[in-house]
């Protein structure tokens, strides 16, 4: 309930411009209770977390136009964006792009697969985790 002070977890903040994916998640999160918000250029990812203080960020690892290795890296140094979750995907088999993405500091990243198949299944696991990320600083992801 405090949490609502620092982060709204109805907004989810969506950090991906291939329309396939996009469709997925506007489809999978149509209820009233979530509100996206989507980053049209690299400048959105950081200017939009700050302005709308989403829930959590969505990322495409393997996005053309918006580059979520430079957005994790910005949002992990700023201490006012450091404690949004993130989820993102990329395709299973680049395993260099999973690792430095864990490295990052993403909270999860699944597989393009999954995502698709689960993408409200994974937003909601993320947004309720997301007090126990703010307070104890952990991930969900395996970072070793």
């Amino acid at each position: 309930m405090n949490q609502a002070t620092q982060t709204n977890p109805k907004m989810v903040l969506v950090a991906i411009t291939d329309l396939f994916f996009y469709t997925k998640v506007r489809d999978a999160l149509r209820q009233p209770e979530y509100q996206l918000e989507k980053a049209r250029t690299q400048q959105d990812i950081v200017d939009k977390a700050l302005s709308a203080n989403p829930g959590m960020i969505l990322f495409n690892m393997n996005d053309l136009t918006l580059d979520a290795f430079q957005a994790l890296e910005k949002l992990k140094t700023d201490p006012r964006l450091t404690n949004i979750p993130t989820l993102a995907f990329a395709n299973h088999e680049e395993v260099d792009t999973w690792n430095l993405a864990r490295k990052l500091g993403v909270t999860k990243i699944v597989s393009r697969n999954e995502f698709s198949a689960r993408t409200r299944e994974l937003v909601e696991e993320l947004l309720a985790s997301g007090a126990r990320l703010t307070s104890h600083g952990s991930s969900l992801t395996d970072s070793q």
